[in-house]
């Protein structure tokens, strides 16, 4: 980080899961150091039966710096060393903080094993808004049938995976993840933009990089060019991802709320391919501006009114027609005491079984009424996950809930 001032304050928080089961890992050893080679120990914390540590205080540049295109470095930086018995240890190197910002850093720790052979670092990259990174090389926004192959799919669909190829397409050597496509999105965001910008100014970001994704996933754009993967890390080609980056609850919260959707324009079925630059270093006429969105939230815009700013007056918010890997889709309806039927029996069933690996949740009948214990399950979920706790079940904690119980009990069956 530059020699400037550090006094204000950011927070970090640690999630941790094992990598074959997805059971939380109490007593995990966090030991928090500076970067640059100083290894003093500046701050330490365990986690809980829930995989969870407390929020970790830490010093931050002033939050001023990431509202404009500065000469400042707008995050410190911070490495991170992940101790627990029986997994093997991990090493996260330039964990970055925002001032009054939370950060939230999820592990999936692997089990010891006889041919575990050490960690490796994970290093993470500095911001795009901070570092230079190659620009995006134009594409046309809508991708006929004729220039991208045959479209697989015939309505648009949230996959519950994709596939990120951590390098340009043609990088043979590059490693290939496995990524939920909600964490996706939002490692994407906090790669692109500050989670210190507005709210309004987040979400249209979010889905501006929403859409630019599904579009490669309906287009199935580099399968139909012979590659194995559905999108690059790289900046040139597509968005900036990071294996290992944190993300914010700021962003976190918005990509919850709004996963489900993308950009679209009258008439056209596939997501638009939503391309954009940060409007200081770059500039692209009729893209989105990365900092032109941040001043036009500031201007008491709306998310839908920054992006027909740039896009044009046609663009248009769809809903996915559904979500891959979910049991059941939410309801579209509030459930909550009082509340009878299926919909609450799912809700039952799911937390039931997500309670095997998280006991603070308590356990219900499963008969389809929605009553005080059911809503204390949830409201325990809630707390768990950070969520609002309302102890009813919306939009946001349905999906939560669901993501969950099939990442649980999907891992239960495979070990």
């Amino acid at each position: 980080m530059d020699s400037v001032q550090v006094n204000e304050k950011g927070t970090i928080r640690f999630e941790t899961v094992s990598s074959i089961s997805q059971i939380p890992i109490r007593n995990v050893k966090i030991i928090i150091t500076y970067t640059g080679g100083d290894e003093s120990v500046i701050a330490q914390a365990l986690t809980d039966e829930n995989g969870r540590t407390e929020d970790i205080t830490l010093q931050a540049p002033p939050r001023a710096y990431s509202m404009e295109p500065v000469e400042y470095q707008p995050y410190a930086e911070y490495n991170c060393r992940i101790e627990a018995e029986g997994y093997e240890e991990e090493f996260i190197s330039g964990i970055q903080i925002f001032s009054g910002e939370i950060a939230v850093q999820r592990m999936e720790l692997r089990p010891t094993t006889d041919l575990s052979d050490g960690y490796a670092p994970i290093v993470i990259p500095g911001h795009t808004l901070w570092e230079s990174f190659p620009p995006k090389i134009p594409e046309a926004e809508i991708k006929p049938i004729a220039e991208s192959g045959e479209i697989v799919l015939d309505q648009v669909v949230i996959p519950e995976y994709i596939v990120v190829h951590d390098g340009v397409p043609e990088d043979s050597t590059a490693s290939d993840y496995y990524v939920r496509y909600k964490d996706y999105i939002k490692m994407v965001a906090s790669c692109e933009i500050y989670s210190t910008w507005p709210e309004s100014a987040i979400e249209a970001n979010v889905l501006a990089i929403m859409s630019f994704t599904l579009n490669r996933v309906y287009t199935e754009w580099y399968r139909n060019k012979g590659f194995n993967f559905t999108i690059t890390s790289s900046t040139a080609y597509d968005h900036k991802w990071a294996y290992g980056k944190s993300t914010y609850d700021s962003i976190d919260n918005v990509v919850d709320r709004i996963f489900t959707s993308y950009l679209s324009r009258p008439n056209v079925q596939q997501p638009i391919l939503t391309q954009y630059c940060d409007g200081e270093r770059t500039t692209c006429p009729n893209w989105l501006s990365q900092w032109g969105s941040k001043r036009l939230a500031e201007q008491s815009y709306s998310a839908i009114q920054i992006l027909r700013y740039y896009y044009g007056d046609n663009l248009y918010i769809r809903q996915a027609a559904s979500v891959s890997g979910v049991p059941v889709s939410w309801p579209g309806y509030l459930l909550e005491n009082g509340s009878t039927g299926n919909y609450v029996r799912t809700i039952q069933e799911q937390l039931n079984r997500i309670a095997r690996n998280y006991p603070a949740i308590p356990t219900v009948v499963v008969d389809g009424i929605y009553g005080p214990k059911t809503e204390e399950a949830v409201r325990t979920f809630q707390r768990i996950f950070r969520l609002p706790q309302t102890g009813t079940v919306g939009y946001t904690t349905w999906y939560k809930i669901s993501e969950i119980y099939v990442a649980v009990a999907r891992l239960a069956e495979l070990v």
